[in-house]
């Protein structure tokens, strides 16, 4: 299998495990994958009535650094831009929403390292 498609099956499979652990915090999952021109919100969900973007990062290994140090400004600058996007086109008017992050590290023979991090900014 080659490096990209590896990469896409490990954060699939990153993305799947997240809304799990989501639910089992009590979220309600709306949507995942959304897709447009900006970009992809992996996880769109709500917490006590609050819509939550989510972001997932999952490695498995530390080559390039922790999940969470891919979590960048300007990530975060394109996931705003892209939840204002996700907004507008469904006419939603939300009281509150933020962005969360949720990594999962890897380690051969162990159960994934799970990180969320709620309302995630680079502030």
């Amino acid at each position: 299998m080659a490096d990209s498609e590896q990469r896409k099956g490990l954060g699939a499979w990153g993305e799947s495990y997240a809304r799990d652990f989501l639910l089992t915090l009590g979220y309600t999952i709306i949507e995942r994958n959304y897709r447009s021109k900006t970009g992809e919100i992996d996880i769109v969900a709500e917490d006590n009535g609050c819509l939550v973007f989510v972001e997932v990062k999952t490695r498995s290994n530390r080559r390039f650094g922790g999940p969470e140090e891919s979590f960048t400004a300007r990530k975060e600058a394109r996931l705003i831009a892209l939840a204002d996007e996700y907004i507008q086109k469904r006419a939603l008017q939300p009281e509150d929403w933020r962005l969360d992050l949720v990594t999962l590290e890897l380690t051969k023979g162990k159960k994934p390292e799970i990180q969320h991090i709620r309302n995630v900014t680079n502030s």
